[in-house]
């Protein structure tokens, strides 16, 4: 079998919050209307795409269970240049409207990293290893 990872997509309650905050705040490419059943963005050549969680459910005949709240089922993994651009995406994001969830620290193996929460409270980490530009 050969499989190739093309991307990966979250389900969601609110199709036009969950579409901006991606695109708007975190810089996502949108790659069709918004208001669509699944919506495709791109980030860095990895499809991310965003899907209606009552439109899944009616395309597969199944009613599933979802995490309320901040869950830690998953988590969308972002870097930055260094550690300085961590301080500063927690700063923009959160003021943007993502929500802290820990703020920059710098982890015992190296790397400057912190989380935030999108709309519907998937974990966003934003980290570098870098502790200046090189």
């Amino acid at each position: 079998m050969n499989l190739k990872l093309d991307g990966f997509g979250i389900m969601v309650d609110d199709m036009s919050v969950m579409v901006r905050f991606y695109r708007d705040v975190l810089g996502f490419e949108i790659k069709e209307d918004e208001n669509a059943t699944n919506v495709f963005l791109e980030k860095d050549g990895t499809l991310f795409l965003l899907y209606r969680k009552s439109d899944f459910e009616q395309m597969t005949g199944k009613t599933f269970s979802y995490a309320n709240g901040i869950n830690g089922h998953y988590e969308i993994a972002l870097s930055v240049s260094n550690y300085a651009a961590v301080d500063k995406a927690f700063a923009e994001i959160t003021s943007a409207g993502g929500r802290a969830v820990l703020p920059p620290t710098t982890e015992p193996w190296g790397q400057r990293t912190c989380y935030i929460a999108d709309p519907e409270g998937n974990l966003v980490e934003i980290g570098s290893f870098n502790k200046e530009d090189a």
